[in-house]
């Protein structure tokens, strides 16, 4: 989503970077400076740079992907011969519309470029340090110079471990649909589909769509939480739209949908043989002589999505909790975050979906116009983007909290159970760093047991950690102040011209 969250598994760094470390690469030299960088061109951000492009903007259009779309509108390299990549999709128009008006709106679509730190000036302009190139390897690093700042920079996945979760097979959720959407592959033949979150019937009505034999999904929260909130649900028809149309094609594919369930144990040697289906009481755990084993070759799990507001934090933007304990940035009713000239969009404020994402980044778009312009903000437009956006906004939170997760799922997990991937760190000595060590934080749990220090930076793990942490209370949210936002080799560093400020956290 955006420029470079995405989880093709459980333990999947957020981004990754094969760039060489030996050579020394060019100096960084600064470009022209725009009105406008927009990072990220997933829903939000193709909205925000169409809308301040067409006002009058100079923008440029920055995203990790070779093709816009992010992870929603993700679709196939034209390679492959896809006759119909919008089978996979709906609001397909949407995205079609938006990249025909970003090809004549004069916006800069920068793609190829990770960005890794974005830097607010002594005057108050923007600079986005980036690396070049599909994976982030070509030998020139980038800096991108702006008056305004737009971050729409998507999210990626939470996972909760379990037994077994490691075995090749155990892919995320996101990363599964991915797969089909992008590639045109499956997981497998015979993939369960598991976790929290409305993404879960998506998934696997597209697995099922493209012929993959789903045998169940299985949903850790109950859909009777959403009947707590009648407004939400009346003011957002199209999230029942969208419901019954899953839920209509799962019952022609005769996917059974578990709710109150999770998948607590996968089987396997080389690979995934089979999964344990247990229910779970109101706060998630396990319920003793229910599990139940299905035969499969695949599992597709994720609980939800995390905000990927890394950037935005580095730079001291404030943030807010959201109902299902992640962080998203705190914004003003422009989408202006706490850093003035930082404005932000889509899942950085909280997950929504992609026509919340598109009205945020259009509302953002048309502020920030404004702004450079002189303009008055308001009129009939904005205060109709301002409505909707609050109401589609309600609704996700609704949506957050019926799917968060609940404080029993820790039962799930043996101490032999990996909680850090990267640092193959057990829930046993996580355990121990808590009850004998006396953490009681994530940080602390880190320093003693290097929980999170891996390649991943904690964006696998983090969720786990805090939960173990807190020993049955409420978790803090994982944090997400990162003072680099990708892997960045040394000779990146190195190129910055000596003069420059650093950027934070390189001191």
């Amino acid at each position: 989503m955006g420029a470079g969250s995405a989880a093709a598994g459980p333990g999947a760094p957020a981004q990754a970077s094969t760039a060489p470390t030996s050579a020394p690469a060019p100096a960084v030299t600064p470009g022209p400076l725009r009105d406008l960088v927009v990072v990220g061109a997933g829903s939000a951000g193709l909205a925000g740079a169409v809308a301040a492009a067409e006002l009058g903007l100079s923008v440029a259009l920055l995203d990790s992907s070779t093709q816009s779309g992010g992870q929603f509108y993700r679709h196939p390299a034209p390679a492959l011969g896809a006759v119909r990549p919008e089978a996979l999709h709906h609001d397909w128009s949407a995205f079609t519309d938006l990249r025909r008006r970003l090809a004549g709106s004069g916006a800069e679509h920068l793609t190829g470029h990770h960005v890794w730190s974005v830097v607010r000036e002594p005057d108050g302009t923007w600079t986005a340090h980036a690396l070049t190139g599909a994976d982030g390897s070509d030998e020139t690093p980038v800096r991108i110079r702006a008056r305004a700042l737009l971050l729409a920079t998507g999210a990626y996945e939470r996972q909760l471990p379990f037994p077994g979760w490691t075995l090749p097979g155990v892919v995320g959720a996101g990363g599964a649909q991915a797969m089909l959407k992008s590639g045109l592959v499956l997981p497998g033949r015979r993939v369960v589909v598991a976790g929290s979150g409305p993404l879960l019937l998506a998934v696997a009505s597209s697995l099922a769509a493209a012929g993959a034999r789903v045998p169940a999904v299985v949903e850790a929260a109950g859909y009777l939480r959403y009947a707590r909130a009648p407004r939400a649900l009346v003011t957002n028809p199209h999230k029942a739209v969208e419901a019954l149309t899953h839920g209509a094609a799962l019952a022609r594919h005769r996917v059974p949908v578990r709710a109150r369930s999770a998948v607590t144990e996968v089987h396997g040697t080389d690979r995934v043989e089979a999964v344990t289906v247990s229910r779970l009481d109101r706060d998630w755990r396990p319920l003793p002589g229910t599990g139940r084993r299905i035969v499969c070759d695949a599992l597709a799990v994720g609980h939800g999505l995390v905000p990927q507001i890394e950037l935005a934090t580095a730079v001291g933007c404030a943030t807010r909790a959201l109902p299902d304990g992640t962080l998203g940035l705190a914004l003003d009713e422009s989408q202006e975050s706490s850093v003035p000239g930082l404005w932000a969009a889509g899942e950085t404020g909280g997950v929504g979906g992609a026509e919340l994402a598109r009205t945020e980044g259009e509302l953002a778009g048309r502020e920030i116009a404004a702004r450079l312009l002189g303009r008055r903000t308001g009129g009939p437009a904005v205060g109709a983007l301002r409505r909707r956006r609050d109401r589609m906004r309600a609704f996700a939170d609704v949506m957050s909290a019926a799917h968060a997760p609940g404080p029993g799922w820790t039962g799930w997990l043996t101490d032999g159970t990996d909680v850090c991937r990267c640092e193959e760190v057990p829930a046993g000595r996580v355990r121990e760093a808590v009850d004998e060590l006396g953490a009681r934080d994530a940080r602390t749990v880190k320093l003693l047991t290097r929980a999170g220090m891996g390649w991943c930076q904690g964006r696998m793990c983090g969720t786990a950690v805090a939960c173990l942490a807190a020993r049955g209370g409420a978790p803090e949210p994982p944090a997400e102040r990162r003072p680099l936002a990708v892997p960045v080799p040394l000779s990146a560093l190195a190129a910055l011209e000596a003069t420059a400020e650093p950027p934070p956290g390189t001191r």
